[in-house]
């Protein structure tokens, strides 16, 4: 009798997957000659998107805030055969976010799949947080994505299919301390993510959520920091760079682009990720515990206050050094380096 029921659980698993295998086979876009917006696409993983949009034989538009970030991302992906444009915009405008959108579909004439993926980030306590904080990381990860949607979703409906990518984090599954902002931000993102491929999927259109955990990007010196700005930095672009911890860009974006051509409800991505996730999920009161004693030796409040310094503004005898010579690297190949080498000796620190 057990074996009968063991047999039966296997034969339920296997149809299960052949089952899941046709559904993901049939709903399956092929980037190639597709349009793809990608915002935040000047620098890391964004740019890295770009790359691998435009190596799949996409269109592609990208847009960021630094207009002179932005150039050196377009002088670099124009080199490719395919078409790309390149619009400096702040996403959380909205009349910022409607012209991007204009001059997409003036360029292209359509857009298949739109990546949000622009963001910002303040790392510091939660003392040091102003409201202005929090309402610049709404605007960034909430209101900007919504601007978006609200006007491409119309473009997709008449074309009867299309696909969105709300770029969440481990952030939007879990509060993590010292990034309030950054995290109140992105749970609102996922919920309404998560929300939307439910009313949108009777249309054709499929809305991915990914949950990043950490991802060497280089993005840490381009980060806003607080309070004891210093320690703050050096933590947080160690923790970014160390192997294992963190994963490359790369391998985060195939498997965001492979989750958008398949039309996945949602991608968690590295196994640190996804393991906490679970923790948080099944033992949450140990999880919580673990999260407050983390907290308890982070970097307390003083310093700058909350004032704010960039992350290449912040630097110290632990970073850069040997521990963050990935994300270093990363940063260069990526333009998180956002001045001159030679501008960027001039710059004074903040105290």
């Amino acid at each position: 009798m057990m074996q009968q029921w063991i047999g039966l659980a296997i034969g339920v698993i296997l149809a299960w997957a052949v089952l899941r295998a046709i559904l993901r086979w049939v709903r399956a876009m092929e980037l190639r000659d597709r349009v793809i917006l990608i915002t935040g696409g000047s620098r890391g993983l964004g740019l890295v998107l770009a790359r691998f949009c435009l190596r799949a034989g996409a269109h592609v538009a990208i847009c960021g805030r630094d207009g002179e970030r932005l150039e050196r991302a377009r002088e670099e992906l124009e080199r490719r055969e395919n078409e790309l444009l390149a619009v400096r915009c702040d996403v959380a405008h909205p009349e910022e976010a409607q012209r991007l959108v204009e001059e997409v579909l003036n360029r292209f004439g359509r857009i298949d799949v739109l990546i949000n993926n622009a963001g910002v980030l303040q790392v510091g306590p939660q003392e040091t947080m102003t409201v202005a904080d929090y309402e610049e990381a709404m605007g960034v990860h909430f209101w900007g994505p919504l601007h978006l949607i609200t006007r491409v979703v119309p473009e997709m409906r008449r074309q009867g299919e299309g696909r969105i990518v709300n770029i969440a984090s481990l952030g939007g599954k879990i509060s993590l301390p010292h990034m309030l902002p950054y995290v109140a931000s992105k749970f609102a993102l996922a919920g309404f993510s998560q929300g939307l491929r439910e009313e949108l999927r009777r249309d054709g259109i499929l809305v991915t959520t990914v949950f990043p955990g950490l991802m060497n990007t280089g993005s840490p010196r381009n980060a806003d920091f607080k309070g004891q700005h210093r320690k703050e930095y050096a933590w947080f672009s160690i923790s970014d760079a160390l192997p294992g911890l963190s994963m490359p860009a790369e391998r985060a974006a195939r498997q965001i682009l492979w989750a958008c051509r398949n039309g996945d409800a949602q991608v968690i991505l590295s196994m640190p990720a996804v393991l906490g996730i679970k923790l948080h999920a099944l033992f949450p009161v140990t999880a919580i515990r673990l999260l407050t004693f983390i907290n308890r030796i982070l970097p307390g409040p003083g310093g700058i206050g909350q004032r704010k310094a960039k992350g290449s503004a912040s630097t110290s005898r632990f970073s850069p050094s040997w521990w963050t010579t990935l994300g270093d690297r990363a940063a260069s190949r990526n333009n998180e380096n956002g001045h001159h080498p030679k501008k960027r000796r001039e710059q004074r620190r903040p105290p």
